[in-house]
């Protein structure tokens, strides 16, 4: 008789939405509360100030809306932009394709730069192209920070730097959904004028809870759009409607109370380890991961070092192996849960995630399930080589600079 029970728990290696720290889910067990009490604020108010740490900006402000990611992309181009507006966009993977359509179906204008699959932003390609925007008509530069479908990170500094050479006016876009919290991410320095992220990837907290640190020039961008004709719809998603309430640490609407405590733990969290152990953490695992790969004799998705990303590996199976079966057995039989192609690399890719809240012995048995699972579905890898690749790697290179 089959079990119908699966005992142990279920390894999730998708990159996002990622494990949540034990003493995160006991933050979020609360009873509901008054959120307009007089108490309400010494919960909220540290979290506006608090949250620009990860974002790596003082002079930003923080938003915090209940929603998804794609949801917090939504509130940074119907805030600052207007119908008809001209944007420039890379596309390079299945979330720079997603933030595309949603520009264009509010009414945007959108210059796609077309990138290969396993590359990222070319910063002199948008250079070039603003440069040949005399007229400045191209109001906002669009930018994926972290792809996470192939495992690509962009270089925003590189982005800023050739804003500035063309000497462009553009405000400054970033999805840095699977990045911020777990790779170093510089708002102030970069001068990125909406950087958003969302609450279950680097943050360490279930999905619903969308982050948004704007610029003060991005402020001004939302509130020169105020009585125009052609100002892009938004009720929900109003940052003037947040901008009267949040300074006194309320909401302009029922706030996701758990959340925000759990919120506050996650912070805890990433300040008691520090962010430079955090970025370094993340990198370790990612080289780790890497390291599995190449004694697998298989490649990444990304097409050269440099844009390899330290939060997910998207990993290359042979030809005529088919992917998705990869990670159907990996679950089923193994209670590993491995992400998915997508788009262009459905079926030609699986991901590992080391995203969040991982150590060594996590990371190690994603590999080793990776490895079992494709052997038994006909992947010609030695059995064991990813592990003791990874595990000899994290033997010489601790996961604390300290």
């Amino acid at each position: 008789m089959a079990a119908t029970r699966r005992p142990g728990r279920n390894h999730l290696f998708v990159p996002g939405p990622t494990n949540i720290p034990d003493r995160v889910l006991r933050a979020m067990m609360v009873q509901s509360e008054d959120h307009r009490s007089v108490d309400f604020p010494s919960l909220t108010k540290p979290l506006f100030q608090d949250t620009k740490k990860v974002f790596g900006s003082t002079d930003g402000t923080i938003f915090l809306f209940p929603s998804s990611g794609t949801g917090i992309w939504e509130s940074a181009l119907c805030n600052t932009l207007a119908r008809g507006d001209k944007v420039l966009s890379s596309r390079f993977g299945q979330f720079s394709h997603l933030w595309i359509d949603m520009a264009q179906r509010l009414g945007l204008e959108v210059i796609v730069q077309e990138e290969t699959w396993g590359t990222g932003a070319n910063p002199a390609r948008i250079e070039e192209a603003l440069r040949a925007d005399k007229n400045h008509e191209i109001k906002a530069v669009m930018v994926v920070h972290n792809e996470t479908a192939t495992g690509v990170t962009s270089d925003i500094g590189a982005v800023r730097k050739a804003i500035d050479a063309a000497g462009h006016p553009a405000l400054l876009f970033v999805d840095g959904v699977s990045s911020i919290g777990s790779l170093p991410f510089k708002a102030d320095e970069w001068k990125v004028d909406a950087a958003i992220a969302g609450s279950q990837k680097g943050l360490m907290l279930p999905a619903g809870l969308g982050v948004a640190c704007i610029s003060p020039k991005g402020l001004q961008a939302a509130e020169s759009q105020a009585g125009k004709n052609d100002r892009l719809a938004k009720v929900y998603f109003d940052y003037a409607d947040q901008l009267k309430a949040n300074p006194t640490g309320y909401f302009p609407y029922t706030p996701p109370l758990p959340l925000l405590y759990g919120l506050r733990e996650a912070l805890a969290c990433l300040f008691e380890e520090g962010l430079e152990n955090v970025y370094h953490r993340h990198h370790v695992l990612g080289e780790a991961t890497r390291q599995a790969v190449a004694a697998w004799g298989l490649k990444t998705c990304a097409k050269d070092p440099k844009w390899n990303s330290d939060t997910v590996t998207a990993i290359v199976v042979p030809e005529g192996v088919d992917a998705a079966k990869i990670i159907k057995h990996a679950y089923v039989r193994y209670n590993l849960a491995l992400g998915a192609g997508l788009s262009e690399v459905a079926g030609k890719v699986f991901r590992i995630g080391h995203v969040g809240d991982l150590n060594e012995l996590q990371l190690l048995a994603a590999i080793a399930g990776a490895e079992m699972a494709m052997l038994d579905n006909g992947v010609k890898v030695t059995p064991g080589s990813g592990v003791a690749a990874a595990s000899s790697y994290l033997r010489e290179n601790p996961l604390s600079k300290a």
